[in-house]
């Protein structure tokens, strides 16, 4: 018994001391983050979740929009549901907030994924209030339940909802966080972008919006601009009033790289990829999309994906793929 205790003694010193060394290792982990939990649009294609956008700054861990699948994609981060400090929200279209319910509850939950024990804040435009009320309506037979049944704090299932209007609406821990107006159509408003700075760096991202003076202004010199971006052939444009509709409330690649052109930012990032095609007429590929935007952009335009990590750091922005 005794041999085997000096054996099993002697793995677990060996263990740690190679533990201890594999943590020495490991680089410094980014303290500026920027990861696009999803890219996608309206279409529930599983290559590119609902538009959701993850920004680590310093102690800060914040989301932007909560579209079909951004509790999954949290997950693969390894982000615990509950963690999140503050969500914001670009504009009230379904596609943004669809995941809002799944983020609120299920980060409430006291496994080890979640853990919120503080009430769920939200930040967004006109009607976020009586969204989330209504959302506090529809579930409060699970809240009933599982406040009773499972004792859970009713603190993590509150909601402090702020509306917003341009300017700063969130500063807290050196992270500054400013809304802007965006156009994404006459009968849509209010819909705004947001930049994050912290630390002498900063990133802004458009939501969705047509071309816009607004957005130029306030992402002058950004390191990372994430900018949304649609794009159909011109023979569908020709035969689809739908498409032509949809293409009206979005900024096209020609037009986003006039964008990225004056305003100049260090890494210029498109997501919320909209690509509207027919059999008739498919959809052009994210390669048409790039050399469009080429014609007005001399910079490299990167197309993102779900999950893609962005680390902003004083020297400029290094891109990382997803795993």
């Amino acid at each position: 018994m005794r041999s085997r205790s000096i054996v099993t003694a002697a793995i677990l010193v060996t263990f740690a001391s190679v533990t201890m060394e594999a943590q020495a290792q490991q680089p410094t982990a980014p303290d500026f983050n920027v990861v696009t939990l999803g890219t996608g649009s309206p279409p529930p294609t599983l290559k590119r979740f609902g538009p959701a956008t993850l920004v680590r700054a310093g102690r800060e861990t914040l989301l932007f929009d909560a579209g079909r699948g951004a509790t999954q994609r949290l997950m693969q981060t390894g982000v615990r549901l509950g963690s999140i400090d503050a969500v914001f929200i670009t504009h009230l279209h379904s596609d943004h907030i669809v995941g809002i319910p799944d983020l609120w509850l299920t980060g409430w939950l006291p496994t080890a994924y979640a853990q919120r024990q503080s009430p769920f804040r939200i930040w967004g435009p006109a009607g976020t209030k009586g969204m989330m009320d209504g959302l506090e309506q529809a579930y409060a037979w699970d809240i009933q339940a599982r406040t009773a049944d499972q004792n859970l704090p009713k603190a993590g299932v509150a909601i402090e909802a702020t509306e917003i209007s341009e300017g700063v609406v969130y500063e807290r821990n050196g992270v500054k966080v400013t809304a802007f107006e965006v156009d994404h159509g006459p009968l849509l408003k209010p819909a705004f972008g947001y930049r994050i700075d912290y630390d002498g760096r900063s990133v802004v991202i458009s939501g969705d919006t047509k071309f816009s003076e607004n957005l130029i202004k306030f992402a002058s010199g950004v390191d990372l601009l994430i900018h949304q971006v649609a794009m159909a052939k011109e023979e569908l444009l020709q035969t689809s009033i739908i498409v032509r509709a949809i293409l009206a409330h979005h900024t096209k690649p020609e037009e986003a790289g006039v964008v990225f052109t004056r305003s100049k930012p260090k890494l210029a990032v498109f997501y919320h990829i909209v690509l509207q095609g027919t059999p008739q007429f498919p959809a052009p590929t994210e390669d048409d999309v790039v050399n469009k935007t080429r014609t007005t952009y001399s910079g490299p335009p990167v197309v993102s994906e779900d999950l893609m990590s962005f680390n902003v750091d004083k020297t400029g922005v290094s891109i990382v793929p997803p795993k």
